[in-house]
Formats: structure tokens, sequence, C-alpha cells
């Protein structure tokens, strides 16, 4: 493999300085254009603290609840944000963005009319994107949209199962929905209001007018644009409709000595679990974004929030005003929160000179015009504004003169009277002191990257390098609006060109779509694309995909959301697809088969033997193959998708290509594709995107997510990694991998069965260890094992998948001899543990593994009553004893959180009587 540009690779100063350079050729403009994405001051505090500390972005997921309680709490602020400011009882810890999250409460309104009525309503004032997604992701669900003025909302056919309306308007009008939400309640219609957490502070929320389903991004909340992503979005619903929220959930629940502790709730909506019928093909969020949103909000508190709204509305007021003394243009007259629009002779002459004064307004039309005020406009900003539509000319007044005439344009009956951010926790920290010390409390709480190997099977928990990071938060990158002109961003632009061309030289593919902004909606553009593709060839009746029972737990969610029909094959002993059983189902399909999805090497870690016969039965039979790249990082350099004869295959790059995490998000999951599938990749409605590079005769799908190159800002990380590894370092990498992986299965081989094996007794780069004789012989499973390493100092490999009873260990080339030897020195002391069970030396129910994990609250409690000592129950390993990580937890219950469902804060008095209840 040799990479365009990059085949040697650069060093770390000349990737510094590379990346200067394309910063350099970024244009940083005062952004007034809206439409879901503002400007906004990250406080320092948060962003050197968060952002930019390996402590919160190395982090996993929180499957591991007793080793992630500080950013279950943080999510659990941003889960009571949410549901204070939209006055609704329930949210998710976050979404991938506004759109997407329109799009699942789409799929709510769907589901919850059990699919009788097949038309969503969207109101014209929706933001544009969104209405784009919603329109993609209907065609799927063999949904209807209409795109109509609120006036011309019509029930009278009774099929309509959900409408989307926008709070503030996309060009700015503040409606009372009030009314108009008890007709479509009057029809059997549920309302998904799409809204703004700032304007929320003033207005009305969507709870107290009826609205069922709230969603939004909550980027203005100290998250930069960073063109276009990452960003925490939010669904808000009622309780009734819990079950079928999409996204992660953070409940309360208690551990094992009954004191509180955070979960992930619900997890029976686990797509591994439900397959097909699961809520949504989401497995991960955003939730270092919602992170830092929350943490904006315990900052600020809600009267500094309040403030802030209150300035961006008097600005946007005192903009108004001054229009209306000027008397040059027509300034809308419906009540407003940030934006102000404008009816003038000639939109794109004024435009075009507010560009030459580096700002950048919203043309809607010839003759309309909008702006939008946010956190970082000035009384300065609004006076330049004047002079551009004063056609350059003086004007004889300024904004701080008439600012203090401006009244509020909002309606009495809109404003909000109900108190929000009542909790203690965002009234205690509103200095930076105090609040950097509440940050690295509950960073203490959670075990990262910066602790230990975090051995995930399939999760490829790599080196973030720190050169990689650092442009993320550089100006240039962070600042600009997705939306501005490309011309803004021609350091982007070479970047994504670049990026385009590595990535499709690494997959063998011929185009990339970088727009997908999570490796879910990776799998569900990929599919898309060939839907499109056999729809362009009259073959829209092809909706059978082929599924492995081995496959992604994604994969059969993302095919349901793709209305397709979905054919699960087996595999044989060996982990392998069960290629009979596969001819059998393409050939049985022949005429209506679409496609595979297959994960090579497969998930069971071993290079799935027949991949190359797999291909060519499905393409014989007229289907696709939709590659999952999950286990990219056991091919890159070695071999291809494209070569070994997949069409499509998207990429995890918060995987392979080192995007961090972030304790549950962002992602990234673009997707490859061979040529004649290269014109159906997705668009977009305001900045027109397509394939890099470009292809010809586009036909593009729609559009994937809310921002043209999905979540742009994050996009220098996997660049940078890939620019400095170079063709070698990139191979070398994918060997290590390998040698890494098979190197740990020969050490534990002798202690623990491994699982599965290739033909020449070798794994790819991770690998199953069986424990399931185990719950007869001791009575230990898996979780008991993983809860054990916690004790050591580390975080439990994949837990029971892809087989149930097992774990899945993934090394990555990342870490060294000495912590590999380190984890394998920890489990086959477990074994020794279980031995001891085994033999009678150890309680086959109160035994250290049964206890684990010990957090020092039940090691340093007045009584202890187990049969095992202290000391042993803490320090098992000798490491330990120069450097241990504690769980601030015991084991979390999590049947009893699901049975006492609490998401949000709750005040201390109502904690105590919690507790007391546990206790009693």
């Amino acid at each position: 493999m040799t990479l365009p540009k990059f085949d040697e690779g650069l060093t770390e100063s000349q990737m510094i300085s590379h990346m200067k350079r394309l910063g350099s050729m970024n244009k940083v403009f005062k952004s007034f254009i809206g439409m879901g994405y503002y400007d906004t001051f990250v406080p320092a505090v948060i962003l050197r603290n968060i952002m930019e500390n390996p402590g919160w972005y190395t982090q996993y997921t929180p499957y591991q609840a007793e080793i992630a309680q500080g950013r279950l709490e943080s999510l659990l602020n941003f889960q009571t944000m949410i549901t204070d400011l939209t006055a609704l009882p329930m949210s998710n810890a976050s979404l991938l963005d506004e759109g997407t999250a329109a799009a699942e409460a789409m799929a709510m309104c769907n589901n919850i009319q059990k699919g009788k009525k097949k038309t969503f309503v969207i109101a014209s004032n929706c933001h544009p994107q969104t209405i784009d997604i919603c329109k993609t992701r209907a065609d799927g669900f063999d949904l209807k949209v209409v795109v109509a003025d609120l006036k011309d909302f019509d029930y009278s056919s009774k099929d309509v199962c959900g409408v989307l309306v926008q709070y503030p308007g996309t060009e700015g009008e503040v409606l009372d929905y009030g009314e108009f939400i008890k007709d479509a309640h009057a029809n059997g219609v549920k309302v998904v209001m799409a809204t703004d957490l700032l304007a929320l502070t003033v207005l009305k929320p969507p709870g107290e007018l009826g609205a069922d389903i709230v969603v939004g991004s909550a980027q203005r909340f100290g998250v930069p644009m960073g063109y276009g992503g990452p960003h925490a979005a939010f669904l808000a619903t009622s309780q009734e409709y819990k079950r079928m929220m999409p996204g992660r959930i953070i409940g309360l629940s208690v551990d094992t000595m009954g004191k509180q502790a955070l979960r992930m709730a619900m997890q029976t909506r686990e797509q591994h679990i439900r397959r097909d019928k699961a809520t949504s093909n989401i497995c991960t969020a955003q939730a270092l974004l919602a992170n830092m949103a929350a943490m904006y909000a315990v900052y600020h508190g809600p009267e500094g929030l309040k403030a802030i709204a209150d300035r961006v509305h008097g600005l946007a007021g005192t903009f108004a005003h001054g229009l209306k003394k000027l008397g040059t243009v027509t300034v809308q007259e419906l009540p407003f929160f940030d934006t102000v629009k404008v009816k003038c002779a000639d939109a794109k002459a004024i435009a075009d000179a507010a560009y030459k004064s580096e700002m950048n307004l919203r043309i809607v039309d010839s003759n309309t015009i909008t702006l939008s005020f946010d956190e970082t406009t000035t009384l300065e900003d609004v006076d330049k504004l004047f002079k551009v539509f004063a056609g350059g000319k003086s004007v004889n007044f300024t904004a701080a003169s008439l600012a203090p005439e401006v009244q509020t344009t909002i309606p009495s009956g809109l404003v909000r009277n109900s108190p929000y951010l009542t909790h203690q926790i965002f009234n205690s920290y509103h200095t930076e002191h105090e609040l950097l010390r509440y940050i690295c409390k509950l960073q203490s709480k959670d075990l990262s990257l910066c602790h230990s190997m975090i051995p995930l099977g399939s999760c490829t928990m790599k080196l973030n390098a720190t050169v990689e990071m650092m442009p993320v938060t550089w100006p240039e990158f962070a600042n600009i609006h997705p939306f501005a002109p490309t011309e803004q961003a021609l350091g982007y632009q070479e970047m994504f060109n670049d990026l385009g061309d590595l990535l499709s030289t690494i997959t063998g593919f011929d185009s990339v779509s970088l727009q997908p902004n999570a490796g879910a909606a990776g799998e569900y553009a990929g599919l898309m694309v060939i839907r499109a593709y056999h729809v362009a060839r009259g073959d829209s009746h092809r909706n059978v995909c082929i599924i492995p029972v081995s496959a992604h737990g994604t994969n059969p969610a993302s095919a349901a959301m793709c209305g397709m029909k979905i054919v699960p094959v087996g595999t044989d002993a060996k982990g392998n697809i069960n290629i009979e059983e596969l001819r059998k189902a393409a050939e049985a399909n022949k005429e209506h088969l679409s496609a595979l999805m297959v994960t090579y090497p497969s998930t069971h870690g071993v290079y799935e033997e027949g991949i190359d016969e797999i291909c060519k039965i499905i393409h014989d039979n007229g289907g696709q193959v939709y590659m999952d790249g999950a286990n990219m990082n056991a091919q890159v350099g070695l071999t291809s998708p494209g070569y070994i004869g997949a069409d499509v295959c998207h990429l995890n790059l918060h995987k392979t290509f080192c995007i961090p995490h972030g304790g549950g998000g962002p992602g990234m999951g673009p997707i490859g594709v061979k040529k004649h599938l290269a014109p159906f990749l997705p668009s977009h409605p305001v900045i027109a995107t397509g394939g890099l590079p470009a292809p010809e005769n586009q036909q593009p799908l729609g559009t994937i997510s809310a921002a043209p190159w999905g979540s742009a800002l994050i996009l220098p990380i996997s660049y940078c990694y890939i620019a400095m590894m170079g063709s070698k370092g990139l191979t070398d990498a994918s060997k290590i991998a390998i040698l890494n992986a098979n190197y740990m299965a020969k050490r534990l081989e002798s202690h623990y069965p491994v699982l599965f094996r290739g033909v020449n007794g070798t794994c790819a780069h991770e690998f199953i260890i069986d424990l399931r004789h185990f719950k007869n012989t001791a009575g230990i499973e898996a979780e008991d094992i993983a809860k054990r390493l916690i004790d050591y100092g580390f975080h439990g490999p994949t837990m029971s998948w892809p087989v149930p009873g097992t774990l899945m260990i993934e090394p990555t080339e990342s870490e060294s001899k000495a912590e590999l030897d380190r984890f394998c020195d920890a489990l086959i002391s477990i074994r020794e543990e279980i031995a001891e069970i085994e033999n009678g030396k150890a309680d086959i129910n109160n035994n250290v593994l049964k206890g684990a994990p010990h957090p020092p609250s039940m090691l340093m409690s007045d009584t202890w009553t187990k049969p095992y000592t202290r000391d042993y129950a803490a320090f098992p390993a000798p490491w330990l004893r120069g450097a241990k990580f504690w769980p601030t937890t015991g084991r979390v219950d999590n049947v009893y959180g699901d049975r006492n469902l609490i998401c949000t804060l709750l005040p201390v008095s109502q904690m105590a009587e919690e507790q007391a209840a546990v206790n009693a």
C-alpha cells in the first residue's frame, strides 16, 4: 500500500506545521447564519480540563459503571438540564445531531402508532437540513413526508402519525403552538418540536405547550461550531414513551452495599439483543460534548444562562430597532428570540457587502436575509451591520445608544415563568476554582487510557496521540460555521480531499463520503447507497439483506431502518460463516437479494476463510456486499475491503483511525464505495457534497447528517494519524496489533480456552476466551471476572458478545509488551482465584470474584464479614501497591435501577428518602 502525499509519514513537528498551514487557509468570519449553529464561548476551564483532557476524552462508553461514576454523573446533569429546559420528564444522554434526532423522533411517532399511520408532516419553518434528513430516513420506513406551511396542515386523511415544528423557526419567528398542538392531539397526531436550549431559558418550554417529543442541539452551550460537529443533540419525551427512546439513558440504582450509584439504564434495548427489533441502530452518541454542555450549564447556572439569553435577545432587538430607524429595509414583525428576518430589494448585494467586512449572513431568497445573534456578538458587530445596511455610509446612531430603548418582542403568553436548573449542582460551581475541582472530582472516579489498557474486543481503544488532538481546538478549525462559503474553509477542503484519497487507497475503494457522523450512521448510509443503486437500475424490489448471526449488533437494526427484510445465516464450528447455508439463502432470494452484511475479520476474531467465495456468491445472485469496518485494524496495509470484493464499507474513525471514544462518543463513520456506487453517496441541501473524489452523474441518496461533512472538527485527528504513520507505519500497526493478540492468546491458552482460531492456529487482532464452563465448576460468570479485573486496575474486555459467557480481548498495537503481560498476569491470577473455588478453598457464593469490585467504602467499613482478607480484595497483584485505581462503588444493581427508573438529578431531600427506602 502506497499512500499519496504521505507515503513516508510526517514527523510530529512536520505535522504541526502542515496543520498550521491548512488552518491559515481557513478564514474565521463572524457568523450570523444561524440554522442551528451558533458561535459560543467555550469556558477555558472546560476547554482545558474536559475537551483537551485525555482523562475525559479517552474513556470508553460507561458499560462498567463502577469505574464510570464521574461521567455518569455529568451525563445525568445533561439529562436533567434537558428535562428542566424542555419541561418534559425523560431525556437521553445525547444523540448525534439535531437533524438525525428529529428523524429518530419521526421513527418514534411511527412506532407509537404501530406503523399504522404512514404520513409524517414537517412544517416549512424547520431547518432545511432537518427536513432532508427526515425525508431520507422516511424512505426506509415507507413513510410519506409532507412539507407544508403550518396553516396548511391537513389531518383529514387520518394517516398522519406525527408532525415536526421548529421553535423558534429557522427564520427566527417565535410562534405560539398551543392551539396547534391541541388540534394535532384531537386528531390523534403526535407533535415533535425542534427547539433551542438558550431560547428556552426565556421562552415558554415545549412541555408546557403540550409537545410529545422535543429535539435539538446543545451546541451553543459551550461547544465549538467546528464546521459542523461533533455536537450533542438531545431528545426529551414523556415517561409513557421511555422504552421507545433511542440512545443511551443514564439512571439511578444502588450497589451491593445499598448505596446509590449510577449506570446506563434499560440495557435490554441493546442492539445485539433486540437486533432488527431494536429501538434504533445508534450504539453510542456524543458523550464528550454532552459533558461539555452540561458543565457549561453548571458553570453559568440558571441566572447566568438567562443573562446570556437576555443579552443575545437584546442584541437582536437592538439590530431590528436600528434597521427600522434606517428605513432602508423591512423587518419582520413576528416575535423573535435571536434571529431577525429582513426583507430587502437585493439580498445578495447586502450579503456581499457584509462579506467584505468578514461577516456571513444567511440569504433565504433574493429578497430575504436572516441574521442570527449569539453569545459572541458585540455591540460593535451590530454597528458594523448598521453600516452594511446603510450602503456603507455612517449612521447617526450606535447600537449602544439604541439598546436602552429596546423592548422584548416575546409576547407575555410565551414568556417563561417556570423555574429550571434548581438542583444544587447547577447553583454551586460558578467560579473557575470551584468548577475545576468539580471536574477533577468526577474525573477521579473514571478509568481511562490514562490509567491502563482498555482491552475491548471490536472497540479498538488505541493511542490518541497528542499531536493528533492539538488542531481540534485551534480557532481556525473550531470556529467556522458549517454553512460558511467553502472559500472560507479552503484548509478544511484540502484536508477533506486528501483524507478522501488516503481512505480510498487504504480501503481499495474509488470514492469516500465523510458525512456519516457515527459508525451506526455509516452502516445506514452504506446500505442506503446500495438501496439507491438498486432503485436506479429498476430493481427497487431488491430488499433482502443476509446477515450472519455473528455480525455486529447494529447490523440488523441498520438493515431494518432501510426497510430491508433480514435473512440470518449461521456459522460453522470454527466461527466462520456457513458458506453452504449462505449459498442456499442467496439462491433462494436471488430475485430479491439486495445485500450481505459481513465483518472481516469476523467478529469471532479470525480471518473469514472463504470471504472471496462469499462475495462471489452474493454478486452472482445480484446482491452487493456491505463490509462492516469495525475490524479494519487487522486489514490496513495487509488487505482491503475493495481487494477482498466488498462494494461498500464504513470506517469507524473512532476505532482504527484514532479518534478517541470520549466516554461514549464522538465517533465518525465515513463510507467508501466502488465506482458503480459512487454517484449515490449522500449530499446536503445547504452546501452540496458528494464523493471524494467527486463521481460523475451524481444521484445522491439524500442527506445522512445535519452538517455537510459530518463532525468535521474531529477529522484532523484521523488525518494526522494517517499522515504521520505513512504507508509502512500503518502496515506495521496492523501487524503489531495481530502479533499482540496472538501473543496474549498464547499466554492465556493454558489457563482459558481460546474459542476460535484460523487455519494456522492463529487469531486476527482480537480473540475470545471461553468462560462458560466456570458456571458449572465454580458458579462464576463473565461478569464476575470483568468486575474482579477492576480490582486489578483494568476495564473488562467485551463481555458475552458475540458469544454469551465469553470475553473478547483486543490489545491493539498501542500497548507495550509490559502492559500486555500485566493484563495477562491479572487474568492468570483470576484463574487461580477461580481454582480456589473449584477445589473448595473458597466459598462458591461468597468469594473475591462475587464480591468484586471492592471500593474503599467497603474496605474501610467498621465491619468486614467476607471470608477473604481486605488486603487480598484490594491488592491481588504486586503492581497495585505502587499505583491503585479505586472503583467508587460496589457492584451496581442494574435490575433495581430499571425497576425504579430515575433518570434526572433528585433534590438532596428526595435523594435521602430514596436511600432510606433502599436501606429499609
